[in-house]
């Protein structure tokens, strides 16, 4: 049976995480990207059908490409940031469905079936951008994710002639805490949930 994580981790992964916009002069490694896919990959999806598609943008040219796409409120955070991750969806994720859950043939249940082809892909192609961003405040990397662009424009300009549609976009790097808004509040318990 596991045991509970320290509250030092839980203050790293939620309570002390924040969502930054601006960005120290510090690299992000490719070696340090990797490992962020490694731990990301484990966690779970449905049928373990693992749709999410990730670039990892870091160099001038890929960022003028992205840059254009974005709202201008999104333009200099994304510039400055080391890494902006665009997490894509892949809506052939059930060709390799033999591969991934070689249990029995799950590609069967998608294949003609656009609607959940669709919902599939981008529910736990989702989700899989959220491990992203668990994962990289675990390794010590600080996020920003982001809606605010032209999702065409980025389809184009990072997954044309490809199956995969982006879904969000997320910085990476190293944050400037003096930067930070103050923290928002949240919801209670009380407001949202409730048990039955």
């Amino acid at each position: 049976m596991s045991e509970s994580i320290d509250a030092q981790c839980l203050d790293q992964l939620f309570f002390d995480a924040r969502t930054h916009n601006e960005w120290q002069e510090r690299p992000v490694s490719d070696e340090l990207l990797r490992e962020l896919f490694d731990v990301l990959r484990w966690a779970p999806t449905s049928a373990n059908c693992s749709p999410a598609r990730i670039v990892f943008v870091k160099s001038p040219e890929a960022k003028a490409r992205l840059l254009p796409a974005l709202i201008e409120g999104n333009v200099e955070k994304t510039r400055t940031a080391p890494v902006t991750a665009i997490i894509g969806y892949d809506l052939e994720f059930h060709e390799h469905l033999p591969k991934l859950f070689p249990h029995t043939d799950a590609r069967a249940w998608f294949v003609g079936n656009e609607p959940l082809i669709e919902a599939t892909a981008f529910r736990n192609g989702t989700l899989q951008g959220a491990y992203l961003i668990m994962a990289a405040r675990a390794l010590g990397l600080d996020c920003g994710p982001m809606s605010g662009f032209d999702a065409d424009q980025v389809n184009e300009a990072f997954f044309a002639g490809t199956s995969t549609r982006v879904n969000f976009l997320c910085n990476l790097g190293y944050g400037r805490p003096e930067a930070l808004f103050p923290r928002s509040p949240r919801f209670e318990f009380e407001d949202v949930c409730r048990v039955e």
